[in-house]
């Protein structure tokens, strides 16, 4: 960290140029530098006498596809293979930087490399890009480069980021068909009552009788919505930003989303599995790394992705640290699923707490893939089910009178 210090390493930029080759040709081009003066070196090195050098302007969209945790798993199993395989650090750096797509990685990637050529410890270069490499990340690679087994790190990271990865799809897929069926049934829905609807009531206006009670319902809604569509869009968007700014910063609203959420009925129970899941991995791998229980335990908190598991798990790493066992801890929290507790003090009495935790991990991520795939089975109906309802109902409100009209005749 001292050595971190002792210097601040310039980061390199890019820079367009014009100028005069030894041919006398005028040329231009692109060239990387931490600073104007440095380009004109390099470029006199290379035989250009420039005549102008600039930096390159910055996009008003950003310079490329955003870096995702993904891409950041990727990268992770990468570097794990090629320090694996005997390769140096800076030069696995490069060859990562080289062959990316993305442009925004590749950028990273060549700063990270840069910083770790001038002497920086990779994990303290990471440390620099919180964005990307959380504190979970880096205190593992800080461990790797103190026991010198920097490969098994990554290697343990590489797993830990593809599980985590596997297990947000598998959540994204869940969330996805029920938000979906309400999407879908809405936008028909106000097509219906907006554009369709109307035409019925113009034929209704020429009967002179008494509607039927439901489809005078449904054309004070559509008359509401042709008036209104505006206000209930904007209602809807400003709702769905003012949960999502209370959400990320009211963290007593939060825990009450959080506590809600997790006892939806099957979108829950798959959000619970999720968690446990989750819990058990983190804390897998950071203890069989060599962190400390308490130190794992407190990444585990902040990998849990659940206020009410937060809570939990800090509540198990206060006892733990005031000499109480942990499975007695995770008991008492009510959180976590008889087995769970049993196999954990299983492997507090046998020494092999991060095996077993693992197990745990391994069980739960299958169990919350099967119930994924019986959700999604169960919904595909169910969409077909509501839509059929919804504008089944709407259907029938219209054509009620004409049925009516006809028995009478």
């Amino acid at each position: 960290m001292a050595q971190a210090q002792q210097f601040k390493i310039k980061e390199l930029e890019a820079f367009t140029y014009k100028g005069v080759n030894r041919r006398g040709k005028k040329v231009d081009g692109e060239i990387k530098g931490t600073s104007i003066a440095e380009v004109k070196a390099l470029l006199r090195q290379q035989g250009i006498t420039p005549s102008g050098v600039k930096k390159k302007p910055k996009s008003l969209f950003g310079d490329g596809k955003r870096i995702t945790p993904l891409d950041i798993a990727i990268f992770t199993r990468q570097i794990a293979t090629m320090l694996g395989a005997g390769v140096p650090l800076v030069q696995s750096i490069d060859l990562i930087a080289n062959g990316a797509d993305n442009k925004s990685l590749r950028t990273l990637m060549q700063k990270i490399s840069v910083k770790v050529q001038a002497g920086l410890p990779l994990s303290e270069t990471l440390r620099e890009h919180p964005k990307y490499f959380d504190d979970l990340y880096c205190d593992l690679v800080k461990s790797g480069e103190a026991s010198g087994a920097l490969d098994a790190i990554f290697d343990r990271l590489a797993m830990y980021k593809e599980k985590a990865e596997a297990l947000k799809s598998k959540i994204k897929k869940a969330m996805f068909y029920p938000i979906a069926v309400l999407v879908i049934a809405g936008i028909v829905t106000s097509i219906l009552l907006i554009f369709v609807v109307p035409q019925f009531a113009e034929i209704f206006a020429g009967f002179g009788a008494q509607l039927p009670a439901f489809t005078l319902f449904v054309l004070g809604i559509s008359e509401m919505m042709q008036a209104y569509w505006w206000v209930v869009l904007a209602g809807l968007i400003a709702t769905f930003f003012m949960v999502k700014k209370a959400y990320s910063s009211n963290l007593m609203f939060r825990t009450w989303a959080d506590g809600r959420i997790i006892k939806l009925p099957v979108i829950g129970n798959i959000l619970n599995k999720a968690a446990v899941a989750r819990y058990a991995r983190t804390l897998s791998t950071t203890f069989a790394a060599g962190v400390p229980l308490i130190e794992a335990l407190e990444s585990a908190a902040g990998a849990s992705g659940n206020e009410v598991y937060k809570n939990a798990i800090l509540f198990i790493r206060e006892e733990v640290s005031s000499g109480n066992q942990m499975h007695i801890a995770m008991k008492q929290t009510k959180q976590f699923p008889e087995m769970v507790v049993q196999m954990v003090a299983i492997g507090e009495e046998s020494g092999s707490l991060d095996s077993m935790l693992a197990k745990v991990a391994n069980i739960y991520e299958q169990e919350v893939d099967d119930a994924v795939d019986g959700l999604t089975a169960l919904l595909e109906p169910m969409i077909m089910a509501v839509l059929g309802v919804v504008i089944g109902g709407l259907i029938i409100a219209m054509y009620l009178p004409i049925f009516q009209m006809g028995s009478i005749i």
